[in-house]
């Protein structure tokens, strides 16, 4: 049995939405679901206090019972607490995987970087408020049990580490002390609700700081919900992200099949599709 611990180190879960999920959960007899309190705190925008945030993380993390702890959305917050957190982590943290996405990505680069368990890049409860979100919301699930088809394509030909992010958190997470070091690794990037031009500023951020730190190459996810811009922007996401990595002499490797929707796809930390350890 594997039993997933879920908490909100960002902004809270609708409760219509953690019914939803405890049902799809009862159609796998292999994992059980626990759903903390905290993600229906609500401290204006955040799932609760920084202090409640950090709380409950630590207590699923901690928990010897707990095999997977699951960010239950993204949306700001888990900068605000994941130092903190992962300061208070003991030897049971170490045999977790930690799961979520977006916002929740600044979480999974703090874990990388202390070698505490295995991050997955992976969609979340709130996907269920998703057009066609109980595909996503499966994928995890199908994961957590064991299956493997939900796994980003290109894993299976990378031979080298990976991280997949949203591409605001890893140019926020930058120079921080949650930067893990991904030198040799391949760098997955998404992007959702940032103007064109944002996202070429983003791409003129974190391409060269990549470069510098000896990155195997970037991989382009999907760039979705782009707002009309008074003037268009003359480049695709694709032609930006190009422009930086011959500009950087950082390899584009080509498209990842990852994004702020439903077919968003698993992306273990690491080696492709293994636990630290295996």
């Amino acid at each position: 049995m594997v039993h997933i611990a879920v908490c909100a180190p960002s902004r809270p879960l609708p409760r219509a939405d953690a019914d939803r999920l405890a049902a799809l959960v009862a159609d796998y007899p292999q994992l059980s679901l626990q759903l903390h309190e905290q993600c229906f705190a609500e401290d204006g925008h955040m799932a609760g206090t920084d202090e409640a945030r950090v709380a409950a993380f630590v207590e699923c993390a901690n928990d010897p019972a707990v095999d997977v702890v699951w960010f239950a959305r993204g949306g700001y917050g888990a900068g605000r607490m994941a130092e903190d957190a992962v300061a208070r982590l003991g030897p049971a943290a170490r045999t977790k995987q930690y799961c979520g996405y977006s916002d929740g990505g600044t979480l999974l680069a703090a874990l990388y970087r202390a070698d505490i368990g295995q991050p997955v890049h992976a969609p979340m409860p709130s996907d269920l408020a998703r057009e066609q979100g109980e595909r996503a919301v499966r994928r995890t699930l199908e994961w957590l049990a064991g299956k493997r088809e939900g796994l980003e394509p290109s894993l299976a030909d990378a031979g080298v580490p990976v991280v997949a992010f949203n591409l605001m958190t890893l140019a926020m997470v930058q120079g921080t002390p949650l930067m893990p070091d991904l030198a040799g690794h391949v760098v997955m990037v998404e992007e959702v609700a940032e103007y064109a031009y944002a996202v070429d500023r983003l791409l003129f951020h974190v391409v060269p700081a990549l470069a510098a730190m000896g990155a195997a190459g970037l991989r382009l996810g999907r760039v979705t919900q782009v707002p009309e811009n008074d003037r268009p922007f003359p480049h695709t996401p694709e032609a930006m992200a190009r422009h930086w990595c011959a500009r950087a002499g950082l390899p584009y490797l080509g498209a990842a099949d990852i994004g702020h929707d439903a077919d968003n796809r698993i992306v273990p930390f690491g080696l492709a599709g293994c636990a630290r350890g295996q």
